[in-house]
């Protein structure tokens, strides 16, 4: 079987919760009592207890599926989101023992999730799913504190074993980039560029930018004010020496911030 794309959109999010009473998993995270700060479009279902939990995040609805239905059988499914900025809320909330990330999502890109996730939770494990092979990106991902990477074209076993290694302490990189690439589970790449010239919050609002979100519309997402958003895209652009909007779109698609 192989992981299939789709175009359609998932719902902001959807997520798995119990309507048993929640303790501590065997695994080392608590379960957490509350809820109710979690987005519109939520589906109630029994958990199953003891069982490592995973949360996917993906914006096709196919691919989201697909993972789904692949693990459930052996892992509790606590949720599926569809735009970075959701999976950071909802793993806060869902406190997963694993998450599966998209690269290119909606709002907040799947690195910078990533990377707020294990701020959030240190031993939650990110297997990053994703179109693109290109060693640097997967460099990146496992700087910025990935134990997984494997291409969308993948058989399904494959991201069964990705799954069940990264679990028990492992790492684990697609077969297609080890054999195009032998070394990059080996690289410690600190790339010295602009992208790290920004801040956290300079890649968010440049992000929703390039996405061609007005101002007001990223003042809303990210709980600032419009002038406050102004201000940070004038320090971009003079980080980046932009000129323009096309430039900050064009850096943006460079850096993996949105997809081309």
């Amino acid at each position: 079987m192989r992981c299939l794309i789709s175009s359609a959109r998932a719902r902001d999010i959807d997520v798995r919760l119990s309507s048993a009473k929640f303790g501590h998993t065997d695994l080392g995270h608590p379960r957490t009592p509350h809820f109710s700060a979690l987005a519109p479009g939520v589906r109630v279902m029994m958990a199953k207890p003891n069982l490592p939990r995973i949360l996917i995040a993906d914006d096709h609805t196919l691919v989201a599926e697909a993972c789904k239905a692949l693990l459930e059988k052996n892992y509790e499914v606590v949720g599926i989101v569809s735009n970075g900025r959701s999976l950071v809320q909802a793993a806060a909330k869902l406190m997963p023992h694993l998450v599966i990330i998209d690269i290119a999502m909606p709002l907040l890109n799947g690195l910078d999730a990533g990377e707020q996730i294990k701020d959030l939770l240190p031993k939650a494990k990110l297997v990053y799913v994703t179109m693109n092979d290109d060693p640097d990106l997967v460099a990146e991902a496992f700087r910025r504190g990935a134990s997984g990477y494997l291409l969308k074209t993948c058989a399904a076993s494959e991201l069964a074993t990705a799954v069940r290694e990264v679990l028990s302490g492992k790492t684990f990189i697609s077969a297609a980039i080890r054999r195009s690439d032998n070394s990059v589970l080996h690289q410690q790449v600190r790339r010295r560029d602009q992208a790290e010239k920004l801040t956290r919050r300079q890649r968010e609002v440049l992000q929703l930018l390039a996405e061609g979100k007005a101002m007001k519309e990223a003042a809303s997402a990210l709980n600032l004010a419009p002038r406050t958003i102004a201000f940070h895209k004038y320090r971009i652009m003079k980080v980046l020496n932009a000129k323009t909007n096309s430039d900050l779109v064009q850096y943006a698609i460079k850096h993996h911030l949105i997809a081309a």
